[in-house]
């Protein structure tokens, strides 16, 4: 199993839930957690458990974001104008590797980030390998021509496991979408219960 793999159920495992909605994930059958001890009775959770819980939680949805990133991404959130929650998810969800990912161009966010990485994508006709480049409305990602028949690209199109959402307008046979606008927390489609409301006590705390 490739680390990729082994480090996404890994957090599935951890969480106790199959936060993609993928039909492999280990937790379908073992809803415990990893390790000898995972089978054992948990007492009620603190208020701290349950931010960090939640923090952990989204952090993990996001692929391999780290601590820092996702504190500055917080901070950001925290500056701009409205509800923070509302715009701490804005900002991830603006992330060219989440575009990528909930365009259907890959199967997973860790693959969107590679996929990003390697240079596959064009944001407005200009090559971008910058995973958390912040997509604004209106912009264009696009995979590149020469990456277009990669069988990772066919797979994922063709997949029903997910829908795109409707703000990102697809254009699957031209592999481009259009990052139509900022969504609200109630317009994501998670597979499971998200609670910024709760990272942000978690940074607040």
């Amino acid at each position: 199993m490739s680390k990729r793999h082994s480090q996404k159920y890994k957090i599935d495992r951890r969480m106790g839930e199959n936060i993609w909605g993928r039909p492999k994930s280990p937790v379908n059958t073992r809803s415990y957690g990893p390790g000898q001890h995972g089978q054992r009775r948990k007492g009620k959770m603190s208020d701290f458990g349950l931010q960090l819980m939640a923090k952990q939680k989204l952090k993990g949805y996001y692929g391999n974001i780290t601590e820092k990133q996702f504190a500055r991404t917080y901070e950001e959130a925290q500056r701009r104008r409205g509800n923070t929650a509302e715009n701490l998810i804005g900002l991830l969800e603006s992330r060219l590797d989440a575009v990528v990912y909930r365009s259907k161009f890959v199967p997973t966010v860790f693959a969107a980030r590679q996929f990003v990485n390697h240079g596959h994508v064009t944001v407005n006709g200009k090559r971008v390998n910058i995973s958390s480049y912040q997509v604004k409305p209106g912009d264009v990602v696009e995979v590149r021509q020469k990456s277009r028949n990669m069988a990772l690209v066919l797979e994922a199109l063709d997949s029903a496991e997910r829908d795109v959402p409707d703000y990102i307008d697809l254009d699957a046979k031209a592999m481009k979408a259009t990052y139509t606008r900022v969504p609200e927390f109630s317009d994501v489609p998670y597979p499971v219960k998200m609670e910024p409301n709760l990272v942000v006590e978690f940074y607040a705390s």
